[in-house]
């Protein structure tokens, strides 16, 4: 035989290795943990005030926790091991006999008792080849007496149905139950339902199993935590049969989703309870129901795209619905969880396509809500209330296609402002004509509000600005309209920014020098200024002598003027690092963020985003000098570190300077520095 060339060999290996199941890589982690104690010792974790054990994957190791509680970590024989005397461990594989006797040694005595009673004993006994999924003892002992009194009575014919319902006439391994497969089993066929989830959980009929792949001599016994109960009913037959889900049944037949909970395929139905529709107001409820799309989005964010049963959430998971928005569904102890709230009142009502878990609250997506009420329910409740104080919740509550631009709740930290005629008018202009994505908006383009003004977006690298202010978190679509939740109140331009300038009494110098450099018509015509406009205090801190010279030389104003004007759109929003910007007099403006404060060319500026139909003023108490105008901060020569030193430092040491060995080098680098200063 020709042996593989050795890397083919560990590649197959590695294969075989990334083929194992879940559970398998699951309780092989459990072996890697326990192997300190012997050898086939698992790591189990046992959750605290709970008969409930867990084979421990690596993320639950370090937590320590599963369903958010903590657990106490044993240490037990692997399957298919048992202890030896005086030797440590579990070193001795269990004595392989028929599945009767296995029953008795794997922690299923029950199980194997109620075998016995029910004349099932020969047929377990005997050759073949079996699978038997054995409810724990303590899945017997849950029973209700009700429940078990129905099974062992009858001369014994129910019990064995249901024992003969646990059993599959093959060999079925975990590496063969894979996840959505259906066995059938050995009573009247009927179907057995698996799931194999990625965290190792194994449910069968939404029972876990807790010990698999017992071997027999004749089959398989796994282990698990539930006594199963056949399954005739799909989804929409339960639906239909449970009172409590009367609402809910109204409710699909008018979005005829019914023909879908009674197809095949594997899903779970979160379904609210007649309790979950009551709780949301009578308004909200009739305008879903009467809205077919709306009441369709309602129904399918209920339904999620595969089976999930119970047992098999320990840890958050975010599961994707019908609809297309995500649930997180997770645990808190033994109760499940929807986004954080213990809201499940019944769970694991199996389906023959799926699995019913009852609701008690309504979730509503936010494709079938009104503007309004995604509003309410995030950051921006307190525009919720502006809005309404104006007298515009018309605007966001009906099927009027709009987006809606709200300032976060931290822009009203100081209070709700008053409303006048002036405010309305401001907040028609936070209310686009359309319904819009934010992904989709452009760098430029224009937006009509409903107060007939033009809003510009500006796109930038690490923003998404409309006028002043900013998107601060992702959309939320509603059902007619779009929330886009903005960082500051919007400022709609009211003119270029020449009149921007004249209506501003603190730019009246400015304005002056403006006409006198002869720039009037530059800042008037349509375009994308940012303008660093000096107030009148910056003109005045200037020596007389300079201010009066620079006023009288119209070329060197210009040239001054034009280095505080970039040819581009630049919102503070924008500035979440070192921006530079190229000035229309040709020297670059590095604009930056320094304690919430923007500053350009390290100078603090005053107040920022004053908005213009052609562009954007920042008030700055300061004249900016162009970099020809400072030669001692020019920066095209490279620089000398020593003659840098020299340059920094305050005065050289005496000391210094009478040292025979540094007078030659302080002698020539002081030359240096009066040939370098004779060339400025």
């Amino acid at each position: 035989m020709v042996r593989p060339p050795l890397p083919l060999l560990l590649l197959a290996l590695g294969l075989a290795a990334a083929a194992k199941s879940p559970y398998q890589q699951v309780l092989q982690h459990s072996r890697l943990r326990g192997r300190q104690h012997g050898p086939n010792v698992c790591a189990v974790q046992k959750l605290i005030g709970t008969n409930r054990k867990y084979f421990t994957n690596c993320k639950q190791w370090y937590q320590r926790k599963i369903c958010g509680k903590s657990t106490v970590i044993s240490y037990e024989c692997c399957p298919g091991y048992e202890k030896v005397p005086g030797e440590k461990g579990c070193p001795a594989a269990l004595p392989l006999s028929n599945i009767y006797e296995t029953l008795g040694v794997v922690g299923s005595a029950t199980t194997q008792l109620y075998s016995d009673r029910s004349n099932l004993r020969p047929e377990i006994e005997g050759p073949g080849s079996f699978t038997i999924f054995a409810p724990s003892n303590e899945a017997w002992a849950s029973l209700s007496a009700e429940t078990l009194d129905s099974l062992v009575s009858n001369v014994n014919i129910e019990l064995l149905n249901a024992l003969r319902y646990h059993m599959v006439d093959k060999r079925v391994l975990t590496d063969d139950l894979k996840h959505g497969t259906t066995l059938n089993s050995m009573y009247q066929n009927l179907p057995i339902q698996i799931h194999h989830y990625p965290n190792g959980i194994v449910t069968v009929n939404c029972a876990r199993l807790l010990k698999a792949d017992h071997h027999a001599t004749n089959g398989v016994v796994h282990v698990i935590d539930k006594v199963i109960a056949t399954t005739t009913n799909t989804i929409q037959q339960i639906i239909e049969t449970e009172d409590s889900l009367e609402t809910l049944r109204t409710a699909v037949a008018a979005s005829d989703l019914s023909s879908l909970l009674e197809s095949e395929g594997q899903y779970t139905l979160l379904a609210p309870t007649n309790e979950a529709f009551e709780k949301i107001p009578r308004e909200t409820l009739n305008r879903i129901l009467g809205d077919p799309e709306a009441l369709r989005d309602l129904l399918n964010h209920h339904i999620l795209k595969s089976a999930m049963c119970a047992e098999a959430i320990i840890a958050g998971l975010t599961m994707e619905t019908l609809e297309g928005a995500t649930l997180d569904v997770g645990c808190s102890g033994e109760e499940l969880t929807l986004n954080g709230k213990p809201i499940i009142a019944n769970k694991d009502v199996l389906a023959t396509n799926g699995v019913v878990h009852f609701v008690n609250e309504l979730l509503i997506p936010d494709s079938a809500k009104t503007v309004f009420e995604l509003a309410q329910e995030s950051e921006v409740s307190k525009s919720t209330d502006l809005f309404r104080q104006a007298g515009l919740s018309s605007h966001l509550t009906g099927s009027e296609q709009v987006t809606l631009l709200a300032p976060v709740n931290n822009v009203f930290k100081d209070g709700l402002p008053i409303i006048d005629s002036n405010m309305r008018n401001l907040l028609l202009n936070h209310i686009v004509k359309d319904q819009l994505s934010s992904k989709y908006l452009y760098h430029g383009q224009k937006l009509q509000t409903l107060g007939d003004k033009e809003l510009r977006v500006f796109v930038y690298r690490n923003n998404l600005c409309i006028e002043n202010a900013c998107i601060a978190a992702h959309d939320k679509r509603g059902r007619f309209g779009t929330l886009f939740s903005v960082d500051k109140m919007l400022t709609p331009p009211t003119g270029s920014v020449m009149d921007v300038l004249k209506a501003d009494h603190r730019f009246s110098t400015l304005v002056a020098a403006i006409q006198s450099a002869g720039l009037t018509e530059n800042l008037n015509r349509p375009g994308t200024f940012t303008v660093f406009a000096p107030t009148n205090e910056a003109f005045r801190a200037m020596p007389q002598g300079e201010l009066n010279k620079l006023m009288g030389n119209a070329k060197e104003l210009a040239n001054i003027l034009k280095f505080h004007v970039a040819d581009e759109i630049l919102v503070s929003g924008a500035v979440t690092a070192l921006v530079r910007l190229k000035s229309m007099q040709g020297d670059k403006l590095e604009v930056s963020m320094k304690n919430n404060v923007i500053h350009i060319n390290k100078e603090p500026v005053a107040e920022s985003d004053i908005m213009a139909t052609n562009g954007v003023i920042y008030a700055v108490n300061s004249v900016l000098q162009p970099q020809a105008s400072r030669p001692q901060e020019r920066g095209d020569e490279p620089a000398d570190p020593a003659l840098e030193i020299f340059k920094q430092a305050s005065a050289l040491s005496k000391v210094s300077q009478r040292n025979p060995r540094l007078a030659p080098v302080y002698s020539r680098i002081l030359a240096r520095m009066k040939e370098n200063s004779s060339g400025f």
